[in-house]
């Protein structure tokens, strides 16, 4: 099991997708929060939800919840900070249930200490809800967070970012639309 803690962002507007994401069933579970929280669990010994509001989950977790209404991630990089008090943890997006085993220990693995985040990148595109922040960040957040700015692919592109290239377009399957969702269904079944 990976030591780092796990955290599964949860709380975006889901704009796109016309409804809470986060609550849509997913595979043999009722929610793919719920989804993400169980085949997470078995990888990492510690496992938490970032969201705004836990009472939307019927389902037993370590949630973490937003102070704040901002839907931003940035507010959820500084609670969780501040909550675990960790010098790094490994991020996820909620949306993205294709993320595999094999691609979170490779991020661990090319993480190190004099790095600000070790992110996932495919064809050349930054992925950054899937990989590892320090709590070197967290003034950085705090700052973003004081002047209205949440661009996480801004922030990465100005700190010692670590970038880790992938090639399975099906890993990082991200269910935005309702098609994508319709896809991972059948993703799933196969």
């Amino acid at each position: 099991m990976f030591d780092i803690p796990c955290i599964i962002f949860a709380g975006g507007k889901s704009s796109r997708m016309g409804e809470d994401k986060s609550l849509l069933p997913f595979g043999k579970y009722s929610t793919l929060s719920e989804f993400q929280y169980h085949k997470l669990s078995k990888l990492f010994s510690n496992v938490y939800i970032s969201t705004k509001d836990s009472k939307k989950f019927d389902f037993k977790a370590n949630f973490i919840e937003d102070i704040d209404g901002d839907f931003a991630p940035t507010l959820g990089f500084i609670s969780v900070f501040k909550k675990l008090q960790v010098e790094k943890i490994f991020v996820i997006s909620v949306d993205t249930p294709f993320i595999s085993q094999s691609i979170i220990k490779m991020l661990i693995e090319k993480d190190n200490s004099t790095y600000n985040a070790t992110i996932a990148r495919l064809n050349n595109k930054m992925q950054p809800l899937c990989g590892i922040y320090h709590k070197t960040l967290l003034q950085s957040f705090e700052r973003m967070q004081e002047n209205n700015e949440h661009k996480l692919g801004f922030l990465l592109k100005n700190s010692k970012t670590h970038y880790v290239d992938f090639l399975d377009t099906k890993a990082f399957l991200n269910l935005n639309h309702p098609h994508e969702y319709k896809e991972a269904l059948k993703l799933l079944s196969t």
